[in-house]
């Protein structure tokens, strides 16, 4: 009677021991954030995401809760793109990427305008897809750079303007909204963006620390500079910045396995064996180094190939911390278009990170001379 006793027991505990390995995730810090939306099928995640941040950066500065344009970043960041490709002679990256900067560029070049009055669709569409867009101005440049006469055609602005304004629309000189009248460059003042207040900060080894430099990835067309600072500087500023109730925008690769926006996490098992578990149930993850993240880094393993917004924080039952990101791919997957990224995640495959420089401690903008 007794050994069937102790056997059920075990039984019921062994049972309970699993049951707890599955994610229960409780909040630690929430920012408030807009609602989740889709880019649909183009490659805009870089406009899509930095706009969500700004969206926040309005709600932490104003209090109001206003939905931004992300096709009017899009399209004249797409005019900055094609004079890059152009003047380069097609000797250049041109595609649906970008970065974090490349929207702060936009803003500060060309302003900012609501949802409501630059939607980048046709009327009766609902989904965002550019891929016929792309290679339309892809063509149309490079035959520009290879014209027979050897000479460039003084047309080729006006035309790449008309593609733009036929795929996405003319862009706004004025308009109204809620009853008094903007330009783009008066409604960023109106809600309260300087885009000079924004930083750009990474870790590398082949960089010098604390210096700015030139991150030479594709997608970084308009050579923005990055800050270059330790990876536990990194990763302590991203979850003082959260903690303080600034949000933050993410450029990281989520070409791993164990990146699921189905199961909403991101995780870095110690042992590949157990990736598909680690989608479900708490698993041991891997010591990340700064060598192990350069060496990520070097062999293409860790790309630019995604960014996003990190809202808030949370941790799981064994007092495991993870970040709590903002995707764009919807609101019908994993935690409503949420992913659960864990710090060992976050280390080895963050390309960087923009924020506030008000965001960062006092120490490290000294180090930074900021």
């Amino acid at each position: 009677m007794k050994k069937f006793l102790i056997g059920a027991a075990f039984s019921f505990f062994a049972m309970n021991s699993i049951i707890a390995q599955e994610y229960q995730f409780k909040t630690v810090k929430d920012i408030e954030d807009t609602e989740v939306k889709s880019q649909g099928r183009t490659g805009t995640c870089w406009s899509f995401s930095t706009t969500s941040f700004l969206e926040s950066e309005i709600i932490r500065l104003t209090g109001k809760n206003i939905d931004l344009s992300e096709m009017y970043t899009v399209r004249n960041t797409y005019s900055d793109k094609a004079n890059n490709y152009l003047y380069r002679q097609g000797k250049a990256q041109f595609s649906e990427g970008g970065l974090a900067h490349d929207v702060i560029n936009s803003v500060a070049k060309y302003g900012l305008v609501p949802e409501q009055v630059f939607t980048g669709l046709d009327l009766g569409q609902d989904k965002h897809n550019h891929a016929e867009m792309v290679s339309v101005l892809k063509s149309m440049l490079d035959a520009y750079i290879k014209n027979p006469a050897g000479e460039l055609s003084p047309k080729w602005k006006q035309a790449t303007e008309g593609v733009l304004d036929v795929y996405l629309g003319k862009n706004k000189e004025e308009f109204v909204f809620e009853g008094k009248t903007y330009t783009p460059k008066t409604f960023r003042e109106h809600v309260k963006i300087n885009p000079s207040n924004y930083v750009t900060i990474t870790s590398f080894e082949h960089a010098k620390k604390y210096d700015k430099f030139i991150l030479n990835i594709p997608d970084n067309f308009s050579n923005g500079a990055f800050y270059n600072v330790s990876l536990d500087e990194l990763v302590s500023t991203t979850e003082n910045a959260i903690k303080n109730g600034y949000t933050v925008e993410l450029d990281c690769d989520v070409s791993e396995k164990t990146f699921s926006s189905k199961s909403g996490v991101a995780v870095i098992p110690a042992s590949s064996s157990e990736n598909q578990k680690a989608l479900t149930e708490i698993v041991q993850e891997r010591k990340i180094t700064p060598s192990l993240r350069q060496a990520e880094f070097e062999n293409f393993n860790t790309t630019d190939d995604h960014l996003m917004h990190i809202v808030g924080l949370v941790k799981d039952q064994k007092g495991n911390a993870y970040f709590k990101v903002k995707n764009s791919w919807g609101a019908n997957q994993g935690n409503k278009g949420y992913v659960y990224m864990s710090v060992p995640y976050f280390k080895l495959k963050t390309i960087s990170v923009l924020l506030h420089k008000d965001a960062l401690s006092s120490s490290l903008k000294k180090k930074l001379n900021i």
